[in-house]
């Protein structure tokens, strides 16, 4: 049971180091991020004293990317 704990924190610090990494090297290459926020369903409302700001279509993409990773990480740790 401890190996498996041992083995899950390990992998989480590993994913952690490297969406650091990538988070490092995407400021440097704008037109990776540039997409994100400005996709069909992303809401703005702006005036002269209110901004509010909705991103539903890249939060729904970014949720099916993160499934798919989750899926294949648990479907390859078995």
């Amino acid at each position: 049971m401890v190996m498996g704990v041992a083995k899950i924190f390990f992998i989480i610090g590993a994913v952690l180091i490297l969406f650091g990494f990538v988070a490092l090297f995407v400021q440097r290459i704008p037109w990776i991020y540039s997409w994100f926020g400005n996709l069909p369903g992303d809401f703005r409302y702006e005036s002269e004293r209110t901004f509010v700001y909705v991103p539903l279509g890249s939060m729904l993409v970014l949720s099916i990317v993160l499934t798919i990773v989750g899926q294949l990480m648990q479907r390859f740790l078995r």
